[in-house]
């Protein structure tokens, strides 16, 4: 079982920068493709980064050049640091694991362990 916390949300204005934080449990967390995803309120949940494993990272169009994902094994801990912030970025952030495997994983579904979010709220 992985326990999955999430940090770092808050208020910010439009231009803003967050960093958000997921401390995992466990010794294994080198072996667990890590996400985060996010849902905005009557919208579906939707991926937003992906690191594997092996450190190789996808990202959702619409954050790419914006957002980064990575990841301290060292740490247990993954982060997504987010700049340029938008008003359509709002949602709440959830950061989700799965053990790694050799296809990646780029769907809600696919994930088994989920922390309980952070609310992004980014005024304009």
């Amino acid at each position: 079982q992985v326990q999955l916390v999430e940090s770092g949300g808050g208020l910010v204005q439009t231009g803003g920068s967050l960093r958000l934080s997921c401390v995992a449990s466990g010794r294994t967390f080198n072996t667990y493709d890590m996400a985060w995803f996010r849902q905005a309120p009557g919208k579906e949940r939707d991926l937003v980064a992906m690191i594997r494993s092996r450190n190789i990272t996808y990202y959702e169009e619409a954050v790419k050049d914006r957002f980064t994902i990575s990841r301290d094994n060292a740490k247990n801990t993954v982060y997504l640091q987010m700049n340029s912030l938008k008003p359509e970025d709002t949602a709440v952030y959830s950061c989700a694991a799965k053990l790694s495997m050799v296809a990646p994983a780029l769907r809600a579904n696919d994930y088994k362990f989920w922390g309980q979010g952070t609310q992004v709220t980014v005024s304009s």
